[in-house]
């Protein structure tokens, strides 16, 4: 019992920080090949700020997970298998066994989230357009300007015009 308990602990723990964020999609986030160069940008008037879900890749994520859930997993079945009294082969049995079964568990980490978003609407020569966007509501406000800037082929990301709240 106490084995099965330790594997549980061990694999969420594991497990628990396995998500990515999103945070490098934001609007305000630039790849290390942007910075310093000339893109294009100009300003708009945002009509609409909408809450979005964003759905984003999470395999390096879920691979560390498989990593992490089968290292504690042979760590906890070596464990038990030491303490059990079963004999050399029966550890190995159960470190395999442990290890097998922690990488499962792993295994279940999603390769994609949902992270939170905004779906941004505003006019441009008399056209309504909308941008998804990584982040919060706060950080946008609508009937105001914002700076949107074309970093490649279709690839819009518009500056936040607004600061959330500072939590205490």
């Amino acid at each position: 019992m106490k084995t099965k308990k330790l594997i549980t602990i061990s694999a969420l723990i594991a497990l628990s920080g396995c998500a990515a964020t999103g945070e490098n999609l934001k609007g305000n986030v630039y790849k290390a090949g942007q910075v310093n160069s000339s893109q294009n940008a100009r300003t708009i008037k945002i009509t609409a700020v909408l809450p979005a879900q964003i759905e984003v890749d999470n395999s390096k994520q879920q691979k560390q997970a498989m990593v992490a859930g089968g290292a504690l997993g042979a760590l906890a079945g070596g464990l038990a298998g030491g303490f059990g009294g079963i004999g050399t082969a029966g550890t190995v049995g159960t470190t395999v066994g442990g290890g097998a079964l922690g990488a499962a568990a792993g295994s279940m980490v999603s390769d994609k989230v949902l992270v939170e978003g905004v779906s941004i609407a505003y006019l441009e020569n008399g056209k309504m357009f909308t941008s998804a966007q990584v982040g919060k509501l706060c950080e946008f406000k609508a009937n105001e300007v914002a700076l949107i800037i074309s970093t490649g082929t279709n690839e819009t990301r518009i500056q936040p015009n607004a600061t959330c709240p500072v939590e205490k």
